[in-house]
């Protein structure tokens, strides 16, 4: 269906694309994925054609119809629902045709293909679509210019699907929706007949839907069978070897320098010396895994608090005089994990908001602790760094007072560094200035964290990364996002956010989402008693209690881990390499530093095991 051909691109002086080259299977669904900044919507505008590569083509059979949106979302006082029936342009003509056309014989036709394409159940089809993607039937009928630019780009979604291409392109189609909406769309491509591209970051989303993952690196690309956890099962395999590769490399040019340095002096043995030293100037380096700096997220622990962190007792918020949501009774304490759920524009983040005081509850009580401070991002903080200013000028300028090396000790946590803390905000990606803007709201090691779709600028590595610096982090957390894995990792406790008011959700991230793909998620069974919905809710509120406690117990275990991991390995450092040892290990004689590391590795491995007796206990409870 798509025969990608030697494609190069290069773009001010970089290559971004080197001879990329693959073949996709007539109707499958490839998930395209890379590290931000690979390359990839720059793939994405050769297959669209909206870019041309200096050598290369991206190539589709003859007549094959290709869909992509548009980067500016459509506007005007034209109505959602009739954007996406124009979007079929075959039908819109024909339609016009059947009403001015006096051919009798080419009127025939036209009948004849409208029933071909089913143009007449067009209507309905473009409203489920839009009702899928979150609009309601009052919604659709609306002007465009009344919607936001998210909203919008949805209404840009709906007409691409409803159009139907042969070739369906689509960049990152999950920025824009909420949870509800993602798992619509997972349905709807799973039906779809024909050729899907997708770029997305998200785990879930690309197991669910692709057949195929199409990873770009190095301007190179490579197509793997599976989803998105079997590529990561086939790059763990070629990884490991090509660190065996490297290894062995490794041994054989240390075995040729030996060689020569013995050899080269002496008459009888000099000219295989020669020849050695040839060998050794033709031996291409097998590079070693690259250490990305983009991955690195680590949130400051905050000093402890007593709970609750803020209790809301009948509480109330909204704007001006008008509450969005009421009768709020919430609990957070130090060690929470909490989750949002619901449908955007049902008042997350205005809870969000509430909870980080940028809100004043106009009913009722909220009570929080004087000492806590929060650190609360969003989208918005993202946007609105300057772009005329390096990381360094912003945390110096938010960090006042603080000495400079306490400035860059901050910026180094997540990944800012040398160069990189210097570099103008302007030329950062999306996914740094994402890593930025986590970095100034933890300056002061905040006692609770209130992340708002985190991820919108992060790949799927970097999305790991920050699942496991959540994990880490021994503050409270609250997050609102459409990443199941990352809800699914972090969140202990879930809270639906739905008619007006905010409750938890008696049941695992599963059951949501079984509710949503059952429409209500109402049972049609029997109904339960009083008595026995009482004690199903005691004996759920014990089992989340059991199980809240056994997170937090993994959570503490994978902390201990990796901080017994980082000693060990810097204590091989400094046997291996006394010169670059870090300064408490200088001084000490090579017996100490193996006494050490053997102490280090015994406490390593008795907390490896209490982890894996944890994470045992931990799935058996769920």
């Amino acid at each position: 269906m798509l025969n990608l051909n030697g494609i190069t691109v290069r773009l001010g002086g970089r290559t971004i694309l080197d001879g990329a080259s693959a073949a996709l299977p007539p109707g499958s669904r490839v998930g395209l994925i890379g590290r931000n900044g690979a390359g990839k919507s720059t793939l994405v505008r050769v297959i669209a054609g909206l870019l041309e590569p200096d050598d290369g083509s991206a190539d589709m059979p003859r007549g094959a119809r290709l869909g992509y949106i548009a980067q500016e979302a459509p506007s005007g006082d034209v109505t959602p629902f009739d954007t996406v029936l124009a979007a079929d342009v075959e039908r819109a003509a024909l339609m016009v045709e059947s009403e001015t056309c006096e051919d009798p014989d080419r009127l025939g036709d036209v009948y004849e293909r409208l029933i071909a394409i089913d143009a007449y159940t067009a209507p309905a089809r473009a409203a489920q679509i839009l009702l899928g993607l979150g609009f309601d039937e009052d919604m659709q009928q609306r002007p465009l210019d009344s919607f936001s630019g998210g909203w919008k780009m949805r209404v840009a979604l709906a007409a691409l699907l409803f159009s139907q291409p042969d070739l369906l392109l689509l960049d990152e189609p999950s920025n824009h929706l909420d949870l509800e909406a993602v798992m619509w769309l997972e349905d709807f491509l799973k039906g779809y007949k024909a050729t899907i591209v997708v770029v997305s970051h998200e785990r879930d989303f690309l197991n669910n839907v692709v057949d195929h993952i199409l990873h770009l690196q190095g301007g190179k690309i490579t197509l793997y069978p599976g989803g998105y956890d079997a590529f990561e099962r086939q790059r763990a395999e070629r990884l490991a070897q090509l660190e065996a590769a490297r290894t062995n490399q490794a041994t054989q040019r240390a075995k040729l320098q030996e060689y020569i340095a013995k050899n080269s002096a002496r008459a009888s043995t000099a000219k295989q010396a020669q020849s050695r030293q040839k060998m050794l100037a033709k031996m291409q380096p097998i590079a070693d895994a690259y250490n990305d700096p983009s991955l690195s997220f680590d949130f400051p622990d905050p000093s402890e608090l007593r709970p609750p962190l803020i209790t809301l007792d009948m509480a109330a918020v909204g704007y001006a005089e008008t509450p969005i949501l009421k009768r709020l009774n919430l609990r957070l304490d130090p060690d929470d994990r909490l989750a949002l759920l619901g449908r955007n524009g049902n008042g997350k983040t205005t809870l969000a908001r509430l909870l980080a005081a940028q809100l004043a509850p106009m009913e009722g009580d909220m009570a929080s602790s004087g000492k806590m401070k929060v650190g609360y991002f969003t989208q918005y903080q993202v946007e609105e760094l300057d772009t005329d200013d390096t990381p360094l000028e912003h945390m110096t300028r938010i960090m006042k007072g603080a000495s400079p090396a306490a400035v860059r000790g901050q910026l180094g946590r997540f990944g800012f560094s040398g160069d990189k803390a210097t570099t103008k905000v302007g030329k950062l990606s999306g996914g740094e200035r994402a890593r930025l803007a986590l970095a100034l709201i933890t300056r002061e090691a905040p006692h609770l964290l209130i992340l708002d779709e985190p991820t919108n600028h992060l790949d799927v590595d970097a999305r790991e990364a920050l699942v496991q610096a959540l994990n880490a982090y021994t503050g409270a957390v609250v997050l609102v996002s459409h990443d199941r894995h990352m809800l699914e990792m972090t969140a202990d406790r879930l809270v639906l956010v739905d008619h007006g008011t905010a409750k938890e959700f008696d049941g695992a991230l599963d059951d949501y989402i079984a509710m949503i793909l059952a429409g209500d998620g109402a049972s049609s069974g029997p109904k339960e008693s009083k008595a026995d919905r009482k004690a199903g809710k005691k004996a759920a509120a014990e089992a989340r209690e059991k199980e809240t406690a056994l997170r937090k117990t993994v959570r503490d275990l994978e902390a201990d881990t990796a901080r017994f991991s980082k000693e060990r390995n810097a204590l091989d450092h400094a046997m291996f390499d006394p010169t670059g040892a870090e300064p408490r290990f200088k001084a000490m004689s090579m017996s100490d530093l193996s006494r050490r590391r053997a102490e280090v590795q015994a406490k390593l491995e008795a907390v490896e095991a209490k982890w894996l007796e944890a994470s045992e206990a931990l799935e058996s409870a769920g």
